[in-house]
């Protein structure tokens, strides 16, 4: 992904999400045992107005609010609030980890193939799992994760996106 690519990406397309509200940082990070710090706090609010961002999309955003914090400490607090809940980590293969703070939900994400944009997708059955294997080999599933791919309306209409849509590979 470039640079650009990776900027558009941090950005909300649209209004801030309600999903992705996280009310007021500190009673949240209270009520889930940390301490309350002004990156943390930055951390939970990049997330709130920008879902799915990656490592350094979230850095840029608590530097903006901050003006400075170290990207290891990023990745600290970012784990930190995983470990606690407050945070939900997303890995689509071949993209960096994005992160979101719609948490304690069954939904999955759409993923577009060109420039990685990624989106909410609710379960259509609203319950876990909204997925069972044919075969589950004595496992209890409690939980599925889906990933749509595809082409987002930006990509989808683009002058060079719309030939090569036929190429896009398949995963």
């Amino acid at each position: 992904m470039t640079n650009s690519t990776e900027a558009r990406t941090a950005t909300s397309w649209g209004a801030r999400d309600p999903r992705h509200d996280v009310g007021d940082p500190r009673e949240r990070l209270r009520a889930a045992g940390l301490r309350v710090t002004d990156p943390r706090r930055a951390v939970l609010d990049v997330l709130a107005d920008s879902p799915h961002s990656t490592v350094d999309a979230v850095t840029s955003g608590v530097r903006e609010r901050l003006g400075t914090v170290s990207k290891q400490a990023v990745y600290d607090i970012l784990a930190a609030c995983v470990d606690a809940g407050l945070v939900r980590r997303i890995e689509p293969a071949g993209s960096p980890a994005r992160y979101e703070t719609r948490t304690g939900d069954n939904h999955h994400h759409l993923v577009c193939r060109s420039c990685g944009r990624t989106e909410d997708a609710d379960c259509a059955r609203g319950q876990r799992p909204c997925l069972r294997p044919s075969e589950g080999s004595g496992f209890v599933i409690d939980e599925a994760e889906v990933v749509f791919w595809g082409l987002c309306p930006e990509c989808l209409t683009a002058p060079s996106q719309a030939a090569a849509s036929s190429e896009v590979p398949q995963r």
